[in-house]
């Protein structure tokens, strides 16, 4: 079984809890207006328009194939602004195995691995071998970071086999999730309410955007969404900023200060310490 990785960072304290390597495989099945990582959404499409713009030569086209020398590469970027199809010419492709042993490498730093991406359930079958092995091996627990836009017994067989869930869920609202995402949320509900019932969801997050997702009204329906759902699971709101950002939103104002502690004060009456975040994080 192989994956399709984007980037690995070896040690994260904000991927999870405690000491994490943070594993982003390649693919999204959502479009959203304030996406900080197009390039994650796609597969190369191999057309080549990145070989002829990188300036350290670090990108060749063999055979039809765009391939990357990660050691000549100086980190530009400049593959990401010209492609055309939002993905990337820098992602691996990794053996189960092999991963399991790179992750048990760093075993002694780590507290556990999470899973993202881009979404990383697309790839929940390679997830799940990745998990297997390494619980075999090591008591290092595995996170999911998802949209839980995913297939009901694919995210059923997924929680089953993984020990967290780390939830996006952009909107309560249905038509506002659409307008955000692209998709609807009823699947997303449905498999939150799963892994709530299986225990393995730590967190909800929700990136509050001015002049769209930032109501008081909205903020009240996820938190008592929340609090109806377990009394475990935590609720991270995160004020949007365009800093980063590199699609429809990038020139969208960041949340108000003021704005954020109002809509922390509201979901807070509702979860008590449950709720967490801070301003520009």
């Amino acid at each position: 079984m192989r994956g399709i990785v984007n980037k690995i960072i070896e040690v994260s304290f904000i991927d999870g809890p405690g000491s994490r390597m943070a594993i982003f495989l390649q693919g999204c099945n959502l479009d959203c207006l304030y996406c900080h990582n197009p390039e994650t959404k796609k597969y190369c499409q191999n057309c080549g328009r990145c070989v002829e713009q990188c300036p350290d030569g670090a990108l060749t086209n063999l055979d039809g194939k765009v391939t990357w020398d990660k050691a000549i590469c100086q980190g530009c970027d400049r593959c990401l602004e010209v492609c055309p199809h939002s993905s990337t010419p820098k992602t691996t492709l990794w053996e189960a195995g092999d991963l399991v042993a790179y992750i048990l490498e760093n075993e002694v730093f780590l507290d556990g691995v999470t899973f993202s991406g881009g979404e990383c359930t697309l790839q929940a079958d390679f997830i799940l071998e990745v998990s297997k092995k390494l619980k075999e091996k090591s008591n290092l627990t595995v996170f999911v970071d998802t949209n839980c836009f995913l297939e009901e017994e694919k995210f059923l067989t997924l929680c089953q086999n993984i020990d967290g869930i780390m939830a996006d869920l952009k909107a309560f609202d249905p038509v506002l999730h659409r307008k955000l995402t692209g998709v609807a949320n009823e699947l997303i509900f449905q498999n939150l309410n799963t892994a709530s019932q299986l225990g393995v969801l730590y967190e909800v997050r929700t990136v509050l955007v001015p002049g769209l997702n930032d109501h008081p009204q909205e903020v009240k329906k996820i938190a008592r969404f929340i609090r109806e759902l377990n009394s475990y699971t935590l609720l991270k709101l995160i004020p949007f900023r365009n800093y980063g950002v590199k699609s429809y939103l990038k020139e969208a104002p960041n949340l108000p200060e003021e704005k954020f502690f109002e809509l922390f004060e509201v979901a807070t009456e509702i979860l008590g310490s449950r709720v967490y975040g801070k301003y520009g994080i």
